[in-house]
This record gives structure tokens, sequence and C-alpha cells, in this order.
């Protein structure tokens, strides 16, 4: 009985210590104690950030599962200020609770954002788990071999230094045709159409008749009488090569003294009959345009260039043509010429491009598509996937320190084969965000205006 006597007033002294120990808590501890409560989970919406809660659920929005994301870590040396988990614009100096009673967390607000940050953003912090679960991905900026592609449609027509139009200088009358079809191939030097011309029967009559009288006074003993005569013989064959009479036949005829009734025209060059203006029987003048030849073993593709192209593509460099129904067969050429004008109606520039056709594949009106490479050499780089474009700026975010992505302003160049040509913002060896990066702009254009709100306050 003594025993319990003395111990029960001790553990009643010990138990109201310790309830006036707990009472004064200083300001620093329940301070703590508040931080601990605004730590605790948090759980956002991967496609849509601004979409949190602080327990697990489905978004509203989209319907995918929430996911775990811890409370920011204040950083020492920063101003720190507490935000509503269902209403950022709620904002405190101190911990508590919101309007709905929920636990309000920690969050920096800082003054105004580095330089190069584009306006409306601000950095970001995200940790390595939430990095693999949003499926994020850095690239780095790069010195890079870059070549501008160009591709364009092209249309086939024929070289018109390879077009040959068959016209006579004497008056008469089409005896015979031997080329009587549009398309049909000739060789060159093959005959095409036989002529009866009164006038050149006079012309070869005239010139028997020189020959005959220089045969006659070659043996004069007055050397102008001789001369005379050859001079005659030389303007008879004068005349007849002026009428397209062939050495040979000047050599026939004299040979033979016989006068050809009929003249024949010749192939002037291989290839195929696109235009026939003759029939047999039919009345021709000096000048008119009987056929038209085209050689067709090179062709000439006319291709349409934009303006914002024009500085990539220049006279002499190399072009493939392809055709849509033949994959896999190309055609290799070269730009030889550049019109000095554009198409007003099309605001594009017409260039010229010369094409092998040696099997004559080529047809005449195909449409093909033209491939122009121009090479740049070697530019700083940045994966096309990591730039943003808002239309009159674009931005990339950036690895900074520890866990943070940074926006920052670039300006680029030319667009190819996967990568922007960086002109400024960036340095080689930085590291870029390549995917997932609406959400890490979203991200951080809700940080940028939770702190707009915090520094208007």
């Amino acid at each position: 009985m003594k025993s319990k006597a003395v111990w029960l007033p001790l553990l009643i002294i010990l138990t109201v210590a310790l309830l006036m120990h707990a009472c004064q808590k200083g300001p620093d501890e329940k301070h703590e104690a508040a931080k601990e409560s605004a730590a605790k989970a948090l759980y956002i919406c991967p496609m849509h950030p601004q979409v949190t809660s602080d327990k697990p659920g489905d978004c509203p929005i989209c319907g995918m599962r929430l996911v775990k994301k811890e409370a920011e870590k204040p950083k020492p040396g920063k101003n720190i200020k507490y935000r509503s988990t269902m209403s950022p614009g709620e904002v405190s100096d101190k911990p508590g609770k919101d309007s709905m009673g929920r636990d309000m967390v920690p969050f920096e607000s800082e003054g105004a954002p580095p330089a190069g940050t584009p306006a409306g953003l601000a950095p970001v912090t995200v940790s390595d788990a939430h990095r693999k679960h949003m499926g994020l991905v850095m690239g780095t900026v790069e010195m890079k071999n870059l070549a501008k592609e160009i591709r364009t449609s092209a249309r086939i027509v024929p070289d018109e230094t390879r077009l040959y139009r068959v016209t006579t200088k004497i008056e008469g009358y089409v005896d015979e045709l031997f080329v009587n079809v549009t398309g049909q191939e000739v060789k060159k030097g093959a005959p095409l159409l036989s002529i009866y011309s009164p006038e050149l029967v006079a012309a070869q009559e005239e010139f028997l008749t020189a020959l005959a009288a220089a045969g006659q006074v070659s043996g004069s003993s007055h050397e102008l009488i001789a001369q005379g005569g050859k001079s005659l013989v030389a303007a008879g064959r004068r005349r007849l090569k002026l009428w397209d009479i062939s050495d040979e036949q000047i050599a026939r005829l004299k040979k033979t003294g016989e006068i050809e009734k009929n003249l024949k025209l010749f192939a002037p060059a291989g290839g195929y009959v696109i235009e026939k203006n003759v029939l047999a029987g039919q009345k021709i003048m000096p000048g008119d345009p009987l056929l038209k030849i085209a050689d067709l073993s090179t062709v000439w593709a006319e291709a349409d260039i934009y303006e914002s192209d024009l500085p990539y593509v220049t006279v002499g460099m190399p072009v493939t043509l392809t055709l849509p129904y033949w994959p896999g067969k190309s055609f290799q050429g070269e730009v030889s010429f550049l019109n000095p004008f554009l198409d007003p109606q099309t605001r594009t520039l017409k260039a010229r491009m010369n094409i092998a056709n040696p099997e004559l594949v080529l047809k005449t009106d195909m449409l093909g598509s033209a491939s122009l490479r121009y090479g740049l050499g070697s530019r700083l780089a940045v994966p096309e996937t990591a730039v943003m474009q808002t239309g009159t700026r674009c931005y990339v975010f950036a690895a900074s320190q520890g866990e943070e992505l940074r926006p920052v302003e670039v300006a680029v160049g030319i667009r190819t084969e996967g990568y922007y040509e960086v002109l400024s913002g960036l340095k080689a060896g930085d590291r870029v965000v390549t995917s997932s990066n609406f959400l890490i702009d979203s991200e951080s254009s809700l940080k940028a205006a939770l702190q707009a709100i915090t520094r208007g306050k």
C-alpha cells in the first residue's frame, strides 16, 4: 500500500508536465508541423497538369488516372509562398487551408524570369521518376552537315535546241511523202519528201549549159574567156546549193547530165515527227513549215520553284527525276536555266533541267518529281521536335541545374532532315526536351501565371 501511494503522485506529475510541454510548442515547431502537413502527396494528370488533387482519382477532362507527384521542395534563399492545389489563384504567405478546406502547398515565388526566358513561361522542375512516366526524351544541340532538299513537280518537254523544222526555199508541188505519220521515227539523212519545182528544173538546165560552155572555152588562148566559163559553172553550183541541193546530187547531175524532176528533202537529224503540215500533191511556197522533228535523246524537265527556295537553287546543280508510276527508277540531270521572272499567278519561278533520256523512256508532257539538294555545310542544329512555335517566336526547354528545365527563346534558320538550323539562343552541347514538350509547356505556362499573380500581390 505504501508503494502505490508513492508512485501514484509521481505519475500524475509526469503526465501534467508532458501536457504542458505539448501546449507550449514554439511557433517554429508549429510551422514545421504545418509544412509537413502541406507536403502531403499531390496527384496530377499527365495530359493536363492544371488538374491536381490530394488523393488518387481520374482526370475529369480526359479520364486518365492521376499520378502521384511529390510536392515541390522549397530551395534555400527563395521567397516561399503557399498555394491551393485546387484553386491556384489562392496564394498565401503562411501555410494553412484554402477556401475548400484543402491543405495549401509551398512553392517558390521568384522575381523577374532569367534573361532569354520567353514571356509567359517559367522554369519547371521535373523529377527523374516523373520524366520516365511522361515519356520525356532529351536531345543534344550539335554541329551537323546540313543540306537543303527541295522537292517539286516537273513536266517533261522537248529540248528546244534539238528541234528541227523542215522547210524549202523553192516553190513547187509535193510529189511524194516518205514520212506521212505524226510520231514516226526518222533517222538522220533519211528522205522525207520529194518536190517538183519548175524553177529547180531550170536551174539544173542552166548548170548543165554552163558546164558545156566551160568545156568549150577551157582550151581558149584567152585567159579571160576560160575564166568566164569556170565562173558560170561556179555560179550555177551556188544557185543549186542555195536551194538545198546536196553535193552528191550536184555531182550526180554533172556526171550523168540527167536533170532530176524531183528534189528530195532529207532529215536534218534523227528523232520523231511531232508536227506534220504537208500532204501529197500540195503546193508549197518558200518558207512553208512542212515537218517538225524532235530529238528526244535529251529532254527538258520544267519545274516550279517557290520564292522561299530560290536561294538554294543554282545553275549547274544536280537534280534527280523520278516517276510516280515507276518506283525505284530515277533519271539524273542538272539545272541548265532559271527564268529571270516569276509567274504572277503561282508566284513560282520556272527552272529548266537537262535530263538524259537514252532509252527514250521519258515522253513529252509526262509529270514527274524533281529533287534538288543544296549543301549548307556544317551548321549548329537542334532536333526539330524540340522547337515550340507560336507564330511570332520559337523556344525550347533546355536542361538547367539539377532537375530544372528552362524555357529558352531561340532564332532558327532553315528546317531540313529533321533538324532546325540554330542562329542564336543555344550552343553546342546544350540538352533540350524533344518529346512531351506540350506537357512541360503547360506546366511552365501555369507556373508563370502563378508567379505573375504572386508578384501582383
